[in-house]
């Protein structure tokens, strides 16, 4: 029973965050962002943020991670790129807690790999078990992993995010929120990963204007 159940909503969450974000009754024309009204504030002062809502479940996500990853390598000193985990179900929220949590360990350079052990080597990180099981094989203290990924400030991060994918109207993945004010994806952009970074850098253009 316990293993259907988690089959049932790992399969809900893949379902869920394989879309891209389309949010063609906001979009006007060719226009391939979307205004985001009122403007929100950054938690980077001084940097105009460009947000990456993502899901490890989503395959676009993962297809873009190296190309996200590259994008930064070369982004204006002033630009702050910020990664913001995606829950569409209650069953995607230990996936939240995976990120901040190895975040918060000093591990970010597992990320990309969580991508590769979901969608190459497919293993069912779904649960708090089986992912601290993955991170110890990674060479992370399992303790260590179990602590921080119940901790008040992974709560925190974790419930930060939901606000910024409520703020955002974020109903698919991946997108890129910019400078508080613009939303593209993949979607708008003409159906093109590399599109959509195109457009990050001129709405980070038109951020700076304002």
């Amino acid at each position: 029973m316990q293993f259907t159940m988690i089959t049932r909503l790992a399969a809900a969450a893949a379902l869920a965050a394989t879309t891209l974000f389309a949010p063609a009754a906001h979009a006007q024309g060719a226009q391939r962002y979307v205004a985001v009204s009122p403007a929100l504030p950054s938690d980077t002062p001084g940097k105009i943020e460009v947000l990456e809502f993502f899901a490890y479940t989503c395959p676009h996500c993962a297809t873009m991670q190296p190309m996200v990853e590259q994008w930064a390598k070369t982004a204006p000193p002033d630009v702050a790129l910020k990664q913001v985990p995606i829950a569409f179900n209650a069953s995607m929220k230990p996936l939240q807690q995976l990120y901040y949590t190895l975040q918060a360990l000093n591990r970010a350079d597992l990320h990309p790999k969580v991508f590769a052990a979901m969608h190459v080597e497919r293993k069912r990180l779904f649960d708090k078990k089986t992912m601290g099981d993955w991170a110890a094989e990674q060479g992370v203290d399992r303790a260590k992993f179990d602590a921080v990924f119940d901790s008040f400030s992974v709560q925190t991060q974790v419930q930060r995010a939901d606000q910024l994918a409520e703020a955002y109207h974020i109903d698919g993945t991946p997108a890129f929120g910019v400078g508080g004010r613009y939303l593209t994806s993949p979607a708008l952009a003409g159906n093109s990963y590399e599109g959509a970074l195109q457009e990050v850098d001129q709405l980070i253009k038109m951020a700076r204007e304002q």
